[in-house]
């Protein structure tokens, strides 16, 4: 396609109005959609091991996945994550297309199933909201036009307050909604930015957000390849399509399946013709199989004349396959996974970084010690502050602290900078290894080495 199909001629918008038909698929997001909607707006609430579900706190710098707190120090963690949520990304479009789009996209959840059914609710379905709207300006327009955009406000501003949650967490949202709005200039401001975000986008730019600006429907251009499932329409069983004609054609032996109703565009929440091929502003939504299979039933006829089919599945008559790409793709997910999930499990909760003094040379102490400087710094990867100390396993070495660390803040770090005194008799080599430990409570949380210089007794 060489032309938006959201755009008349003349270049002014061209409204969509879908119909709704709840067939299988429907159903089957509906309650994915549901689903969704409870996490959604419960997720910043729930708690685990008193942490939130999910906060990504970019103020703070302080993010919470699953319970898990991460901070700054803990940026390659997401860098390795969303590699991994990118690879994933690619691996199933180039399986099944744009189902993440159609399926479990938050746009299309909302705009589909919250306030698409409500503009339907209020409206009616499509005939009835065209005539709605080319109609004048009367008692039953106003009312119900006002209705449904202020229901919308509702539901942007509920959105608004949830997105922000999960941003400065429940707590602070609490109290920017219970405290004064003196006190919360910036929250509250930005609580109404965020509404009027949402309401704009699902009562006015609504499909253009994935025709327009959302780069993924480009994307899939070069990803998708003749075995990649796609909702598809089967033209070799559909074509020639035209009207049934059971006088002329009892057993329709002359035309395809597909008797040219149109349904399949009408329900189409992009506004395209499945019919003409894959394009890019199909969102795997399976809205058209739906309708599709309503009128094969009312005709007697095989269901999925539109289905989830490939190309070669369409022409060659091939089965679908797990093909060396896919493959590929799932051995590189599996050993990023693996590797994302070893670094998670093996974090701890306290991290040093430990440097001895560089241009600094050993110093002889009374009573046949030999000392070294050290510059560390100890950072609390966990949500409370905490007493941290250094010791070492050998009753001989003796710490003396020139900048005790003292304690430690969540998600903070704190420098301190040492004296180790190790007895001559014990140092053989020009460098050796030490190891300390740090200490939360008499429990060891973290076990470093480090070199100690000296002069080398014989």
């Amino acid at each position: 396609m060489d032309a938006l199909l959201t755009a008349k001629e003349e270049g002014k918008r061209k409204w969509l109005y879908p119909l709704i038909r709840k067939g299988k698929f429907y159903k089957w997001r509906s309650w994915i959609s549901y689903a969704y909607l409870v996490l959604f707006f419960t997720g910043p609430f729930l708690r685990i091991s008193g942490q939130p579900l999910l906060m990504l706190n970019f103020i703070d710098r302080q993010f919470v996945i699953l319970g898990q707190v991460f901070w700054p120090q803990d940026i390659f963690l997401f860098v390795l994550a969303s590699l991994v949520f990118i690879v994933c990304i690619v691996l199933f479009t180039i399986a099944f297309g744009r189902i993440f789009c159609g399926w479990i996209c938050p746009q299309t959840i909302f705009m589909e199933m919250v306030f698409r059914r409500i503009e339907v609710w209020i409206e009616g379905n499509s005939g009835k909201a065209k005539k709605l709207d080319a109609g004048p300006w009367n008692r039953q327009k106003i009312i119900k036009k006002s209705s449904k955009h202020a229901i919308f406000i509702f539901i942007s501003f509920l959105i608004s307050n949830t997105f922000l949650a999960y941003i400065i967490g429940s707590g602070s949202l609490l109290k920017i909604i219970t405290e004064p709005v003196t006190a919360h200039w910036v929250g509250f401001i930005s609580i109404w930015v965020f509404t009027m975000i949402f309401y704009l986008v699902y009562s006015r730019i609504r499909e253009q957000v994935c025709t327009l600006f959302c780069p993924y429907g480009r994307l899939q251009g070069v990803m998708i390849d003749k075995h990649t499932l796609v909702v598809a329409y089967d033209d070799v069983r559909g074509e020639p399509r035209g009207k049934l004609d059971r006088k002329a054609d009892p057993l329709n032996h002359v035309k395809g399946d597909c008797v040219d109703c149109g349904l399949c565009v009408d329900v189409c929440p992009t506004g395209i013709d499945i019919r003409k091929g894959t394009q890019l502003e199909c969102i795997n939504c399976t809205a058209c199989i739906d309708v599709c299979n309503e009128v094969m039933d009312k005709i007697h006829k095989p269901h999925n004349l539109i289905g989830f089919f490939s190309e070669n599945m369409i022409h060659e008559k091939e089965k679908p396959s797990f093909t060396s790409r896919m493959m590929a793709y799932s051995a590189v997910i599996t050993i990023m996974i693996g590797v994302l999930c070893y670094f998670i499990f093996s974090r701890g909760d306290v991290d040093i970084t430990l440097m001895r003094s560089a241009g600094m040379l050993y110093q002889e102490q009374p009573g046949g010690y030999i000392s070294n400087i050290y510059n560390a710094e100890i950072i609390n990867k966990s949500n409370s502050s905490r007493e941290i100390i250094i010791k070492t396993d050998d009753p001989r070495i003796k710490i003396k602290y020139i900048q005790a660390p003292g304690k430690v803040t969540a998600g903070g770090s704190a420098k301190t900078v040492f004296f180790l005194f190790v007895p001559a008799s014990s140092i053989h080599s020009f460098k050796t290894d030490i190891k300390l430990n740090l200490v939360l409570k008499n429990k060891i949380m973290k076990t470093v080495s480090t070199t100690f210089v000296g002069p080398i007794n014989d």
